[in-house]
């Protein structure tokens, strides 16, 4: 369903009569596409304190295409670093820094905090570097334009393991992801030929895929350069060929809560899975006490229990290739809880958990990453159903003051699924507009 009041506020009547009530104008965001496939204008580079990875982020930055300035009248976009803040008194330094330009971030902008990890053992640099978080999701409510706010942590001296996440946070890919925290690891990056191209050779499932966001995750993977195949129940099964034809990918029809799921996923691959994408999913929404047992075990197996067994026995099968990459569907009702859905949101969050306990140990045993997408209010076929003031609150309740589409969740995802995002595991990312519920 359209946005009428998005539209309405691109009109020049429409604009007057929301600011005279002093309702939000949101600025039609500006996504990937084949015409528009970077910002438009400089990268604006700038120190606030000492430059721990000025340097190596200066080359990383020379090699996304854009102009990167020291000064700039209107910049697309505005990178700090500030890994050099170790103290309270050092925080000035990123208010000089961006105080004098952040006005002047060109609509749809991105600015990008470079930050480190707090540290263990000095709680000066660790309240140092965990207040970028605080001022980070804060500008992210304030700036406006359709512009976002990020805080990306990199580790000193291997700074170009931070690549394909600059890549995609200052791109039109994440034009719905905003207010967010990446912690980069310094694993060294897997090559890659061509970023427009980066799943090239590459296998892909994603599973829910016959409509809705699932279907727009395997487009764009498709669209990156994989071989896709499109898992869904059989009574989708007209949907997902038909997807599957569009994309000149493979149709699975299969239940995935099935006892033998695993077993033919593991058949259908004799050459191994490079990507596995946990998106199926379904909602049965009830307040507690109105819930049967059965509405309850129906949305717990299909959300959670089915991806905990499915990725524990392709892992143990050895179905993951090594360089392989895990991403699961999450969502912001498991981080910041929703009304009629305690059900749904104890999955959500109980992907969350699986995320960030398997991640280290997937990586280190089976050379796989493990990182889950939160999508907030999308624009899909279930929501357009909701009542319209709860479907208006929805969209109007982020940053950015208007519903994502499946696109944004997919670009997100296939971020992850690039084989030089290796550095990039254990995350959750909410792709939500920067949603004013949950963290």
């Amino acid at each position: 369903m359209a946005d009428r009041y998005l539209h309405l506020t691109g009109t020049a009547p429409g604009r007057f009569l929301t600011r005279s009530l002093g309702l939000p104008q949101p600025s039609p965001l500006r996504r990937w596409s084949l015409g528009t496939p970077t910002l438009d204008g400089p990268l604006l580079h700038l120190t606030a304190g000492e430059a721990a990875v000025r340097g190596e982020v200066g080359e990383v930055l020379a090699r996304l295409g854009l102009p990167v300035v020291e000064r700039a009248d209107r910049p697309a976009g505005i990178v700090v670093d500030a890994t050099g803040i170790t103290s309270a008194a050092g925080l000035a330094a990123l208010h000089a820094a961006l105080h004098p330009v952040v006005r002047s971030v060109a609509r749809n902008g991105r600015i990008v905090v470079l930050g480190t990890a707090p540290s263990p053992e000095d709680h000066h640099q660790a309240a140092a570097q965990q207040a970028l978080e605080g001022f980070v999701r804060s500008l992210g409510k304030e700036i406006g334009r359709g512009a976002t706010v990020q805080l990306v942590r990199v580790v000193p001296g291997a700074a170009a393991s931070a690549e394909s996440t600059l890549r995609f946070l200052l791109s039109p890919r994440s034009a719905y992801v905003s207010g967010q925290v990446v912690e980069v690891s310094g694993a060294a990056p897997d090559p890659v030929a061509d970023w427009f191209a980066p799943l090239t050779g590459r296998t892909a499932l994603v599973t829910g895929s016959a409509r809705g966001i699932g279907e727009a995750v395997a487009s764009t993977l498709a669209r990156d350069g994989a071989r896709v195949v499109c898992l869904d129940v059989p009574r989708a099964e007209e949907d997902l060929v038909r997807t599957a034809d569009r994309l000149g990918a493979t149709a699975l029809p299969l239940d995935i809560t099935a006892p033998d799921a695993a077993e033919r996923i593991a058949a259908a691959f004799p050459d191994g899975l490079d990507v596995l994408v946990h998106n199926a999913g379904i909602t049965r929404d009830r307040r507690l006490a109105n819930m049967a047992a059965d509405r309850w075990a129906s949305v717990i197996d299909v959300n959670l229990d089915s991806v905990l067994r499915t990725t524990d026995a392709l892992l143990k099968a050895g179905t993951l290739n090594r360089g392989g990459r895990i991403v699961a569907t999450a969502s912001i009702a498991g981080i910041a809880g929703n009304t009629g859905q305690t059900n749904y949101a104890a999955s959500k969050a109980g992907i969350i958990g699986l995320v960030r306990s398997l991640a280290p140990r997937a990586v280190a045993d089976h050379g796989v990453t493990v990182n889950a997408v939160a999508p907030g209010f999308i624009e899909t076929k279930m929501t357009a159903a909701v009542p319209l003031l709860i479907r208006e609150a929805g969209r109007r309740m982020n940053s950015l003051s208007q519903g994502g589409l499946p696109v944004d969740v997919a670009e997100t995802t296939a971020w992850f699924a690039q084989p030089a995002s290796t550095a990039v595991n254990g995350q959750v990312v909410r792709v939500c507009g920067q949603s004013l519920l949950g963290a």
